[in-house]
């Protein structure tokens, strides 16, 4: 293992570093081999796999080499663009991956779940199911629900994405509107038995709402997703209107006969993941703090309040000693004011975070999401610096006028301050990480 960089000298290596052990606590190549069933009895039953997320190239290739290789195996397995691993790729194995666009559908995600659906067709109780799920699932699983057009499912899931929802909101609201997420998939494997494998990027870990929940009981309700709709104010048409009022787009509850006999299991968590990157602080002398795993909120503010934090750590030597990291994750969201800006819900964080720090001096703050992919960008995050604004000035960039059209990308990439590691091949969602020396 390499020197890990030392947080007073290389405060942006140290963090870089801190990330790459959260993203590597959680490659499905590293965990998932303790979850594994047994194979069906090959001559009364077989093994198919299904799924759907950010992670399930990389899940596919790990169940793939672990499974034996005189066990029946086949299946499909849908992941955003350019997420397949790249050996896996060059050299496909036995379960299929396709490839479909996040975190809007397209056409090759709504073609890859009805194949999916197709696939379920004539399973019997000696059939195993095995499901892997992570987080991107609901958008790369596109199957509307009767009724509800492929643009309408579309529109309303940009609209979703603009509003500052949560992601429990938005994924209540999708599950309603389809014929697959939010426990029907499981519906359509019964009689077969069904081993979903989890990697949560969700705030509580509920695996209802990762990838809202194509294989897990839904305790949500058509009613709950009218709300949301109201609440966010988005329209949708008279017809969907009165399927939700008059809760014909139902999904499976808990307690159906649809669920019975099934298991599931969170192969890689968002805890886990900031409990790694803290040993790894800490084996370097460096005393190591997680706030939380659930973090949410508008992203620009829970950005200052963690600047604020930091400031008190750094001036004040309270509520932690310094040196050390602060660490969070969960999930924030972004309110889009004005079109055409570019970020995601990292380097907006760090946007807001910046301008309450006002150039604090001994504070690093590194943002990423552990997917490698900051909302649509090439980035994961960035990281902010005592000089970052002052560098920014220097360019005759003020950080707040980026701010209010929603471009914190365009704001660090000039600074050279963009983390941009590619696709990680996992998903336990935000990252967060704040060094006080």
């Amino acid at each position: 293992m390499p020197a890990l960089p030392d947080p007073r000298h290389d405060p942006r290596g140290f963090l870089r570093a801190l990330y790459d052990a959260a993203v590597a606590r959680a490659l499905p190549g590293e965990v998932i081999g303790g979850f594994l069933p047994a194979p069906p009895d090959p001559a009364k039953g077989r093994t198919l796999v299904l799924g759907a997320g950010k992670a399930g190239g990389a899940m596919a290739a790990a169940v793939d080499a672990l499974w034996p290789s005189d066990a029946p195996l086949s299946g499909l397995v849908v992941t955003r663009y350019d997420h397949v691993p790249p050996a896996y790729r060059a050299r496909p194995g036995r379960i299929e991956v396709v490839e479909a666009a996040h975190p809007v559908p397209d056409a090759a995600g709504q073609q890859a779940a009805r194949r999916i659906a197709e696939l379920t067709r004539h399973l019997s109780e000696q059939d195993l199911v095995l499901c892997l799920i992570s987080g991107g699932g609901s958008a790369l699983l596109a199957m509307p629900a009767d009724g509800v057009s492929f643009e309408l499912k579309q529109s309303i899931n940009k609209a979703l994405l603009n509003s500052g929802a949560a992601i429990d909101e938005m994924n209540c609201v999708r599950k309603h509107l389809s014929a697959i997420k939010g426990g029907r998939l499981a519906a359509m494997c019964a009689p077969a038995r069904v081993v979903t494998l989890t990697i949560s990027d969700v705030p509580g870990d509920d695996p209802s709402v990762i990838a809202s929940g194509p294989t897990v009981p839904d305790a949500s309700t058509c009613a709950d997703a009218l709300a949301i709709l109201h609440r966010h104010g988005i329209e949708v048409p008279e017809l969907v209107r009165e399927r939700l009022q008059s809760g014909a787009f139902e999904t499976p509850k808990p307690g159906a006969a649809c669920f019975i006999g099934h298991a599931l299991h969170l192969i890689a968590t968002p805890q886990q993941s900031l409990e790694a990157a803290a040993a790894l602080a800490r084996a370097s002398g460096i005393d190591a703090h997680i706030l939380s795993d659930e973090m949410e909120g508008e992203s620009r503010e829970v950005g200052k309040v963690h600047a604020a934090l930091a400031r008190a750590v750094a001036r004040r030597g309270a509520p932690f000693v310094r040196p050390c990291v602060i660490l969070s994750g969960g999930e924030t969201t972004v309110t889009v004011k004005t079109r055409g800006g570019r970020g995601g819900r990292a380097t907006e964080f760090l946007l807001g975070c910046a301008i309450a720090l006002q150039g604090e001096p001994g504070v690093h703050v590194l943002a990423a999401d552990t997917d490698g992919i900051d909302g649509v960008e090439d980035n994961a995050g960035a990281i902010v610096t005592p000089d970052t604004l002052a560098r920014a000035a220097g360019r005759g960039m003020k950080a707040a006028d980026f701010l209010d059209r929603n471009d914190a990308y365009s704001f660090f990439a000039p600074l050279g301050d963009l983390v941009v590691p590619g696709p990680t091949f996992t998903n336990v969602n935000d990252f967060r990480a704040l060094l006080i020396t």
